[in-house]
């Protein structure tokens, strides 16, 4: 007889040594930080829904960002951790999607940033919060981490220790990687690549008022700007960028293409690594809720080299573009959970990276055309003025936007740009010697061995063109 069957259970719940590494493994520690200052925005979001400016809406709040080789400290004036949100899920590993925060624009849908940072850089972690109402302390301990049997942590409740509501989470026993990486001298790379990538992802934020100190520096963002010719310049001298506004499916939309400098010319090509002008500022940066989440990107990624674009090359780069998506329910977004990538499947940035191929087309096809008249295109680009992107996607659509589909919510502006109208049009020569040669030919010319190579070649054209022009 077959035995008697007999019920039973088999432990299947996570080790936590087991939960941590995996959760930490594919987080740089850059990253991880960047998590915690999303934590800090959040928290605006949060403790003044409806209250912002329009314009400064960050202005006044601060995030102040210490470390050193035994301890890492970021503190806020951001409003603090609700004593609801903090015994319901802040400290779980994960979220419910009806969570209290389903409501304001945020990028973190998955509730991991903050813990994962945590876990990421130390054993040992304390986080003190207050707000208007009350003011409470969690503690993580390196014993908490290897008792499997226990996932709650201590919540104590405290008297107000600041003089203003906000966050302040401090971690010690730094694990050894991550205290070597925060030995910091205020000259080290990762010191100042860090405040590079804050500058680049909260540099909207920034922008918008919010103060960010790493060891009591400043955090320095760059200002994205477009050129716009004045309303009275004649369409044959004009510039003007590209602008897509749109709301769909709870997703308000704003993309701007143009050049933020003039294009570049024929000498600046010969001699692009002595210019001051960086490749680092072409190409598409993609903001979700405010965040920057792809920074100057010229891959196929947000449409170069692909469906009748070119790939990006050093003459394209005048150009750049931003696309903004802001919406209440981070869940729409195209972003990835890491925050700092596109979700290429989503289907509202496919529809979206139509009209971001359409902008490019326009500005690499203007390029092209100007590319052997870069003197008289720099003439009409600099009576153009640099406009503010925010601007540019708050613009009130008039009689120039054209609806998209016939929608009223879905609308583009495509302003006809300057063409030449020579009948004699210009085109490049172009041909290599040697420095020492060059520097011969300089000296002859100039009487001196240091003009560029563009002046020299300028220089023999015309000597022989004006010989030539005489024998006819």
């Amino acid at each position: 007889m077959p035995p008697k069957s007999v019920s039973s259970t088999v432990p299947a719940s996570p080790t936590k040594r087991f939960f941590i590494e995996m959760l930490t493994r594919d987080i740089e520690l850059q990253d991880a930080i960047l998590d915690l200052l999303d934590n800090c925005v959040d928290g605006i979001q949060r403790s003044h829904r409806g209250n912002l400016s329009v314009d400064q809406p960050y202005d006044g709040f601060w995030a102040q960002i210490t470390f050193d080789d035994k301890k890492f400290e970021i503190a806020d004036n951001c409003g603090g951790i609700p004593l609801s949100l903090a015994k319901k899920y802040a400290f779980m590993m994960g979220r419910p999607r009806d969570d209290d925060d389903s409501d304001i624009p945020t990028v973190g849908m998955y509730g991991i940033g903050m813990k994962r940072a945590l876990f990421k850089m130390g054993q040992s972690s304390k986080v003190t919060s207050q707000t208007d109402t009350e003011a409470f302390q969690v503690e993580i301990k390196p014993t908490w981490l290897t008792n499997d049997s226990d996932w709650n942590l201590p919540l104590n409740l405290i008297a107000s220790p600041f003089k203003e509501t906000g966050t302040v989470i401090r971690i010690e026993h730094l694990r050894d990687g991550v205290s070597k990486i925060l030995t910091d001298d205020g000259s080290s790379s990762f010191h100042k690549t860090l405040l590079d990538l804050i500058g680049q992802h909260f540099g909207f934020i920034i922008k918008k008022g919010f103060k960010v100190f790493v060891n009591q520096k400043e955090v320095i963002c760059r200002q994205f700007t477009l050129l716009w010719s004045p309303e009275d310049t004649p369409e044959k001298n004009r510039i003007a960028p590209f602008i897509y506004k749109a709301r769909l499916n709870e997703v308000d939309i704003g993309l701007a293409i143009g050049f933020y400098t003039p294009m570049i010319g024929s000498d600046e090509l010969d001699e692009e690594q002595v210019t001051r002008r960086s490749k680092e500022d072409a190409g598409w940066t993609i903001i979700c809720n405010d965040r920057v989440v792809v920074y100057n990107d010229k891959t196929r990624l947000t449409g170069w080299g692909e469906a009748g674009v070119p790939n990006y090359h050093s003459q394209f780069i005048g150009i750049s573009g931003v696309v903004y998506f802001k919406s209440n329910d981070a869940w729409k977004l195209p972003v990835t959970t890491t925050k700092r990538g596109i979700d290429t499947s989503s289907e509202v940035y496919m529809y979206i990276k139509d009209f971001m191929r359409e902008g490019l087309k326009k500005f690499t096809n203007y390029t092209n055309t100007w590319k052997f008249d870069s003197e008289t295109e720099k003439k009409i680009s600099s009576g153009a003025r640099s406009i503010p992107v925010e601007a540019l996607l708050s613009i009130a659509p008039d009689r120039n936007w054209t609806r998209v589909h016939n929608r009223a919510d879905e609308q583009k502006l495509n302003l006809p740009l300057a063409m030449p109208l020579d009948q004699d049009p210009k085109k490049q020569i172009r041909f290599t010697r040697r420095l020492s040669e060059i520097a011969t030919v300089s000296k002859y010319f100039f009487e001196e061995s240091s003009a560029s190579s563009a002046e020299v070649g300028e220089a023999c054209f015309n000597h022989f063109y004006e010989k030539a022009s005489k024998t006819k």
